[in-house]
């Protein structure tokens, strides 16, 4: 049984029919001894009312009622037999007293006086007793029953209206929609349900934050791609409608580098998109920083020697780190990839990796047009690029190198660069 109201209620209820039980249980018990006391005092005030007023029957039938209830004996002072109520022989004379004996295979009750020389005895069958306790012991059971169908009323009302909340919750939550994921209202909700809407709320607004997100990146996307999309349709147009050779190569090269920069900006999204936190499934594990920041500036001192920019490695600890290798290239790339664009032809691009106690930090340094303070925040954010820049780019470098860096645990700070460009700081923890 998966529903919580029904296991409520058959815990409840099942409960209820225990303690019921046991309670009747202990009621029978206590009636039944007292059902047995008052019967004992009633053998005790017959005896008395023997010796006070005797032993007289009007007729047959007022025999025939006593012997169906007691036996009643009176024996003289040499143990004779004066009376019995019965033509046979009855329990033999027990001391002065209350005594429970076993006669012919028969359990009696015996109530024993002895008074003026005489023994009055009255007795009668356990059997006899309990035959007459058990006309009345069914109407113990009725307060029972009507204790078990009220409280089981009650208690079903009782959970009905405790699961009141939940039913709220679930209707609220089918009322949402893609487009309504707003909160949910916890005014008026039990202690126990408050923390799980308050849960549910922060989901439907992360779950928001995130489809808000979506349909950024996929309308920012679209808009970016519509530009190198646009010049390759252009290039290839002119390409068609070149009349010399030279035209038609020159119309080919910017073809080429507008399909280089639509795949770049293709794969930059790509990156993007594989470090959301809903499409991560990351894996650490220990990277050697050093190899992967001088394999990342081998990979790259092609591009750096045609624009002629001199790249290089400055102080390499040998370190290592927990994290993802493919992530870690990917940051190292883009940053190297950013400074590169905007360095000028002589320039210089520095990359270092130190230790500092518990973590590493990367620098990268270029010699070119560096970002002022007051945009150094704005061009983390994705598609954001300076105003005016006329170099070709995504906007997504900085954003995809922050965010690997709060994947890992690091921050990412901008600064400036000792010959006047712009200064990249990641520091990492080596955890």
């Amino acid at each position: 049984m998966n529903s919580i109201r029904g296991r409520l209620l058959l815990w409840q209820i099942s409960a209820l029919l225990l303690t019921g039980l046991l309670v009747s249980v202990i009621t029978y018990m206590l009636a039944w001894d007292a059902f047995n006391r008052i019967r004992d005092y009633g053998l005790e005030q017959i005896a008395y009312s023997v010796v006070r007023h005797g032993v007289e029957y009007d007729n047959d039938d007022e025999v025939r009622n006593d012997r169906g209830q007691f036996v009643s004996q009176i024996w003289a002072a040499d143990g004779s037999l004066l009376f019995s109520s019965i033509e046979d022989i009855g329990p033999p004379p027990q001391a002065q007293g209350l005594h429970i004996i076993e006669w012919e295979n028969t359990e009696w009750r015996v109530y024993s006086l002895k008074e003026g020389g005489l023994t009055i005895q009255v007795a009668t069958t356990s059997a006899s007793r309990a035959r007459k306790f058990g006309q009345i012991a069914p109407w113990l059971l009725i307060p029972l029953g009507v204790l078990v169908v009220v409280l089981g009323f009650f208690i079903r009302a009782a959970v009905a209206r405790a699961l009141a909340p939940l039913e709220q919750i679930r209707g609220e939550i089918v009322q949402r929609g893609v487009l309504r994921l707003h909160a949910l209202d916890s005014r008026g909700m039990p202690d126990e349900v408050a923390p799980l809407v308050n849960a549910l709320s922060d989901l439907l607004a992360r779950l928001d934050q995130a489809m808000a997100n979506q349909r950024r990146f996929i309308a920012d996307a679209a808009h970016e791609l519509r530009t190198p999309l646009t010049a390759v349709k252009l290039q290839a147009q002119i390409a068609r409608r070149a009349e010399t050779g030279a035209e038609r190569d020159t119309a080919l090269a910017q073809l080429g580098e507008g399909v280089d920069r639509a795949a770049h900006l293709v794969d930059q999204l790509l990156g993007m998109a594989r470090l959301e936190p809903e499409a991560r499934q990351v894996t650490f594990t220990p990277v050697a920083m050093d190899v992967l920041v001088k394999r990342a500036v081998a990979d790259f001192s092609a591009q750096a020697d045609v624009r002629g920019i001199d790249l290089g490695v400055g102080a390499c600890d040998p370190l290592k780190l927990v994290g993802q290798a493919e992530s870690l290239r990917m940051m190292l790339g883009n940053l190297l990839d950013n400074a590169l664009r905007y360095t000028p032809a002589g320039g210089r691009v520095d990359v270092e990796l130190r230790a500092s106690p518990g973590k590493a930090v990367l620098t990268v340094c270029d010699t070119g047009p560096g970002i002022p303070a007051c945009e150094r925040d704005r061009v983390f954010e994705r598609f954001q690029r300076l105003a005016g820049a006329d170099i070709p780019g995504s906007g997504l470098g900085l954003a995809i190198v922050k965010q690997v860096a709060a994947m890992h645990g690091g921050e990412v700070r901008l600064g400036d660069a000792p010959e006047g460009g712009l200064r990249v700081e990641i520091t990492l923890p080596m955890g």
